[in-house]
């Protein structure tokens, strides 16, 4: 009789702390490890977009060195919220936290899941029941929830923000949604939505991306509304692949824009505009650069989904574009891990 594997341990890469830090006031990604290394690397960069005077620079300086310490401490820190708010929050929607339900969920998201699944599944297939949105940069779109599920987790989402309960930023360009897994909602929504359905569709569309091997995720919803954060600058996602499926309000404006991939230059000459449409989810690579026109009227509220897969990242960090430098870390971390021993058939040594 085999001994059961020990639960995995997922892990960060080390420049999380020093690489790929968002400063908005400038619309700048920048790496920070010392002073004298953010004059040398972005000292005209920073001067033309604003950054002129000593007081500029140093109220940034101390910007920075908070996000680091920040960011040090974030695994231990989310890991408290998570337990208090599982031991003193009362949901408004309960029914939420059970099991994921086909109820829950599209029928042409269904069809699509059941047909990746079945024998003789292609590619080719699977185009036939979604919507491409550009086949030369591979996103595509798709139904995900019905309409009962999106206003019932809207309803729990907001129940919970209106709450006294501690609160994480969903990542570092957002200030304002949920941390899902923070929340008791990775095990019984997030995690058989990857398991279970969107795997196989990944495997067909992103064989080449990992999407066979997904294996963690990082899952947050985004909130956009008057007052609080209107757009979102251009990025890429820490993930292998991403989805990203607009919940509701009403809402006008915010539609995601697309470039090419991070490593191409001028990826962002010409980039394509994608309106949201709730229910319906929006896939595409990590690291295809996007970001979110300023919002209009109402309010929109997004899940995204970061889908990681270990085989493909293991060998190269997708942040700092080197072999990554593990840190044990909470949760699936950044889903990246250690070389696991074998498990051991004890039976057999006896």
């Amino acid at each position: 009789m085999a001994t059961a594997a020990a639960p995995r341990r997922f892990c960060r890469c080390a420049c999380f702390c020093s690489e790929n830090l968002y400063v908005a006031r400038y619309g700048l990604h920048v790496r920070f490890r010392d002073e004298r290394q953010l004059r040398e690397d972005y000292g005209p960069i920073l001067r033309s977009r604003g950054c002129v005077s000593p007081k500029d620079f140093q109220q940034l300086l101390e910007e920075l060195e908070q996000e680091v310490e920040r960011r040090q401490w974030l695994g231990q820190e989310s890991a408290a919220r998570k337990a208090l708010i599982a031991s003193s929050y009362c949901p408004a929607r309960p029914e939420i936290y059970n099991p994921l339900q086909d109820v829950a969920l599209a029928p042409e998201f269904l069809a699509a899941a059941e047909y990746s699944t079945s024998p003789g599944a292609d590619l080719e297939g699977l185009l036939q029941r979604l919507e491409t949105v550009s086949e030369e940069q591979r996103i595509y779109r798709l139904p995900v929830f019905t309409a009962p599920f999106c206003q019932a987790l809207l309803q729990e989402l907001e129940h919970f923000e209106q709450s006294d309960m501690p609160k994480g930023r969903p990542n570092t360009m957002n200030n304002y949604g949920v941390l899902l897994h923070e929340l008791g909602l990775d095990e019984p929504l997030v995690t058989p939505l990857r398991e279970h359905f969107l795997q196989p569709l990944m495997a067909l569309l992103y064989p080449d991306c990992g999407g066979g091997w997904l294996d963690s995720h990082r899952a947050f919803v985004v909130k956009y509304a008057p007052g609080q954060d209107r757009e979102l600058g251009c990025h890429y996602d820490n993930a292998e692949l991403t989805i990203n499926v607009a919940l509701g309000k009403a809402f006008t404006g915010g539609a995601l824009y697309f470039g090419g991939l991070f490593q191409a230059p001028s990826a962002l000459t010409r980039p394509l505009e994608v309106e949201h449409v709730v229910g319906q989810g929006i896939l595409h690579r990590g690291g295809q650069l996007h970001g979110a026109r300023p919002l209009g009227t109402g309010e929109r509220w997004n899940l995204v989904v970061w889908l990681r897969a270990s085989a493909v990242r293991n060998h190269l960090c997708p942040m700092c574009g080197r072999k990554p430098d593990l840190v044990d870390d909470e949760g699936f971390g950044d889903g990246f891990t250690r070389e696991e021993p074998p498990t051991v058939d004890v039976c057999a040594l006896t």
